[in-house]
């Protein structure tokens, strides 16, 4: 299967080397999102709320470029800097997810790039 590079401008341009998201066949792999604005690709100002509020929408804005929405992830990984912010991750993404929800994975880490509190990664299924 031939993979399909997946790229917007209303998400942050990929900082490294890596795409914004692959496609193969029908599932989509979105790499990981920060608090990153995309068209200053400075990070956010504000606190976790407005991090993460800002990292769904960035993956938004690439599961749109993909074909699909927030509701096509199947599997979400969240990275936590502080794991005390699980509650608050619960509380917002019930606003941009309707049930069923994905699976998902919280993950405490040491450190996130340009040290932000919280990065979010996905696979999405358009073909259910």
């Amino acid at each position: 299967m031939s993979r399909e590079i997946i790229k917007t401008d209303q998400a942050p341009q990929a900082i490294g080397t890596y795409s914004q998201a692959v496609k193969v066949g029908s599932t989509v792999y979105l790499s990981g999102q920060i608090a990153l604005d995309p068209q200053t690709m400075t990070i956010v100002d504000g606190d976790t709320e407005t991090e993460i509020r800002r990292v769904l929408d960035n993956l938004q804005a690439v599961a749109r470029a993909a074909g699909g929405s927030l509701n096509d992830i199947v599997k979400l990984n969240v990275f936590l800097v502080d794991l005390a912010n699980f509650a608050l991750v619960n509380q917002i993404m019930s606003e941009y997810f309707d049930e069923p929800y994905p699976a998902r994975a919280a993950i405490g880490v040491a450190s996130l790039p340009r040290d932000v509190n919280v990065e979010m990664d996905g696979v999405l299924e358009l073909d259910r």
